[in-house]
């Protein structure tokens, strides 16, 4: 399966799984505690430092990055059709923020220490009889799915694009339905092979 990671090295990737998630938790319950435009300004030019600080290794994200903005910009807008700007500038800038440290933490970290931070997290439901194993493995599967959608779109989306010269939009999703129920069958097949 396609990943967002990035094997080029920067700064982020030195440090281990568990202190950015962490961070990236902390950072969110900020973001919401934060409840003036300036102060989320300034929360979106850190985080924009923070991206730009990462330099190449941003590019697997580039597209996710740009859908971001734009969305975020159409919420602002939204809001301000509605006479409310400065909570279409609240939530535009929080989606932003949110957004950017998540690709940070996505080109830093493999899917797989993530899974193991997980487990360790998960270790006290064992008492209700619960696998804390399994559990890390199910969310591990969602956030690699999830990577996996984005990196097979912007493939299809390449792949249409030099074939027509347009942009593929709504045309890619029955092919990219198609690819990840033909994944998720390949990766259930091994995971039962593997598992038992």
């Amino acid at each position: 399966m396609g990943s967002l990671y990035s094997e080029q090295r920067t700064w982020l990737h030195g440090f281990r799984a568990g202190f950015k998630l962490l961070c990236l938790a902390g950072a969110g319950i900020v973001l919401f505690i934060l409840q003036q435009p300036w102060q989320l300004a300034l929360a979106a030019l850190l985080c924009a430092v923070l991206l730009a600080s990462l330099g190449a290794a941003l590019v697997p994200v580039r597209r996710l990055l740009v859908a971001v903005l734009v969305a975020a910009l159409l919420v602002a807008g939204f809001h301000a059709v509605l006479g409310d700007w400065a909570q279409g500038a609240v939530s535009a800038l929080r989606l932003a923020c949110a957004s950017g440290l998540g690709a940070a933490l996505t080109v830093s970290t493999r899917t797989g220490d993530v899974v193991d931070v997980l487990e360790w997290l998960l270790q006290p439901l064992r008492v209700l009889g619960l696998n804390p194993q399994r559990l890390s493995l199910q969310l591990g599967l969602m956030l690699r799915f999830t990577e996996h959608f984005f990196v097979q779109w912007g493939k299809l989306d390449d792949a249409y694009r030099l074939r027509t010269g347009q942009r593929g939009s709504w045309r890619l999703l029955a092919p990219l339905a198609v690819h990840m129920l033909q994944t998720a069958r390949r990766v259930a097949d091994a995971l039962f092979v593997r598992l038992g």
